[in-house]
């Protein structure tokens, strides 16, 4: 539009033929035009090239002002018709449709392990893609899936070849290393999972003669908390280390083929060492690396094991510590976790169990025991024990009132648990030093209990530091003295007993070499049990 309000005569040409042709045309793209040609944009850009034509006098290179509006009018017409979808070319007719698919896969060469397995399938003896670790590099790249066939690797034809000989190439590899694949029928879903778990054993894959890939394994020790994000494989499942940074997931022993170990070395122990320690063909028939969820061997099991008679009573035969689920236990506005102390005796523990109390008397509390002996002189009914007759407490035994009990030179000793409940309802934090046996009535979703185990230190240490605290033995009732070597071999012979059979339920350990230092850090840990989320068992958080 010019400056006095008139069209370029081109365009107000335009807009007569419209108007003339409105009976013809779809009202819809008759007014878009119009005010396509009507607007000030347009006119202005038709100014600018009218004066660019007026100077530049070779028409060679001026575009036409009609075939312009006629471009124009062809890009409204695709667009009006929807004809601006891209158009894959139609397939060629000699293609065969059964004919293989085939990808090609470059992956640079790093130090970072490949991130995934491989295997000869059982059926066809072709070599396939077994698991990808998740985070791994042919997890990321998203273009190597379980089940895809391997042709060729950097262009040395695999058929025939082993997996130690696909590795041997990959090993030799430099650069870039390139894959031609038959992609399987289905990519599987590598979504991960939420699980956590807390490690009840030690694992050192470069010492495990059955992992898959030793570089893919995952070591870890008793006590680590690990995210499944995996367990896809019913032999070998994917993990990483709670907090670590590393994106890689790692291969760790499934709960059922660590089941079979255990019983497997227990067996042998059993048979004194008949057959080969470990013998993956005695644990099931088919090797752990070759996965087949189906497999007779695939679901746990449980088995009596009979072990030498002094542990009989010691010990939960049905129990296999693997692994247990643990999330992320919230503390609650005047409700406390009981603080369960347990160790060998005479290590301190009720040393520091008194002296946690005497440090805030309303807050922690520890139930008053009962007991069948009679009263001793100066002795309190209800301040030391609660006494009561042989056949009252046995009656309350048998009827399951009694998270401990015991029997001393006749005596019967005992907690009750409607002690412990009254303390943790009254909104204190109650304070056990039980045995340790008692931990299987004490550790239920009902209390939450905190568990500290309270250990020795070696030997030599652990006799110079009683010895200059001159610690009196607990192991004498009637005399007052130190403790003998024989009762310092004894507690920590003891303290690996209890470390064997309980050791992975407790939360915490505290090597009590000086009783001030072992104190702080247990007065640490209350404050800690008060403060923070901590990991538990994942049935006590449902």
């Amino acid at each position: 539009m010019a400056s006095d309000g008139s069209y370029d005569p081109v365009i107000s040409k335009l807009i007569t033929s419209l108007k003339e042709a409105e009976s013809l045309t779809d009202e819809k793209d008759l007014g878009f035009l119009q005010n396509l040609l009507q607007s000030k944009e347009l006119n202005a850009l038709v100014n600018v090239h009218s004066k660019v034509a007026k100077i530049n006098k070779d028409d060679r290179i001026a575009p036409l002002l009609s075939a312009s509006m006629q471009s124009i009018l062809f890009a409204h017409d695709a667009i009006a018709q929807k004809d601006f979808y891209p158009h894959l070319p139609d397939i060629p007719v000699e293609v065969d449709e059964d004919e293989e698919t085939i990808k090609i896969v470059q992956l640079v060469k790093s130090n970072e392990p490949l991130g995934a397995t491989i295997k000869t399938d059982e059926e066809t003896g072709k070599i396939i893609i077994a698991r990808i670790m998740h985070g791994g590099a042919a997890d990321r790249s998203g273009l190597i899936h379980v089940g895809d066939e391997v042709i060729e690797v950097n262009n040395i034809n695999v058929e025939g070849k082993t997996p130690s000989d696909v590795l041997s190439i990959l090993q030799n590899s430099e650069g870039t290393i390139t894959f031609k694949l038959v992609p399987s029928d289905g990519k599987l879903d590598q979504r991960e999972s939420k699980v956590r778990v807390k490690a009840y054993f030690d694992y050192e894959p470069e010492n495990d003669p059955y992992i898959p890939c030793k570089e893919a394994g995952l070591g870890f020790q008793r006590g680590d908390i690990l995210h499944i994000v995996s367990q896809d494989d019913s032999y070998w499942w994917q993990a990483r280390k709670e907090g670590e940074k590393t994106t890689r997931a790692g291969l760790i022993p499934s709960r059922a083929l660590q089941e079979r170990r255990i019983l497997h070395e227990r067996t042998q122990k059993e048979t004194n060492g008949d057959a080969k320690k470990g013998s993956c063909a005695s644990i099931c028939s088919t090797p752990p690396g070759s996965p087949n969820p189906n497999h007779p061997c695939g679901g746990p099991k449980t088995k009596k094991i009979m072990y030498d008679t002094a542990e009989n009573d010691d010990f939960d035969r049905e129990m296999i510590a693997t692994y247990e689920e643990v999330a992320k236990l919230y503390p609650r506005p005047g409700v406390f976790r009981p603080i369960v102390l347990i160790g060998a005796p005479g290590v301190g523990r009720n040393e520091l169990k008194r002296r946690l109390v005497a440090r805030d008397p309303e807050k922690y509390k520890s139930p008053v025991p009962y007991t069948t002996r009679p009263m001793r002189p100066g002795e309190v009914a209800g301040r030391e024990y609660l006494f009561v007759t042989r056949e009252k407490m046995e009656a309350d035994i048998a009827a399951g009132k009694f998270i401990e009990h015991g029997e001393y030179k006749g005596h019967l000793y005992g907690t009750a648990a409607d002690s412990v409940k009254s303390i943790v309802n009254a909104g204190c934090v109650c304070v056990l030093g039980p045995h340790y046996q008692a931990l299987k009535s004490l550790r239920t979703a009902h209390l939450k209990p905190y568990i500290v185990h309270i250990r020795p230190p070696a030997y030599e240490e652990l006799k110079k530091s009683r010895t200059k605290a001159r610690a009196r033995s607990t192991f004498d009732e009637n005399n007052s003295r130190g403790f003998t070597d024989e009762e310092f071999a004894e507690m920590i012979k003891s303290d690996e007993r209890i470390n064997f059979l309980y050791g992975h339920f407790c939360d915490d350990e505290i090597v009590n070499d000086d009783l001030s230092d072992a104190f702080e850090k247990l007065v640490n840990f209350a404050n800690k049990c008060e403060s923070e989320p901590l990991w538990a068992p994942a049935s006590w958080v449902q």
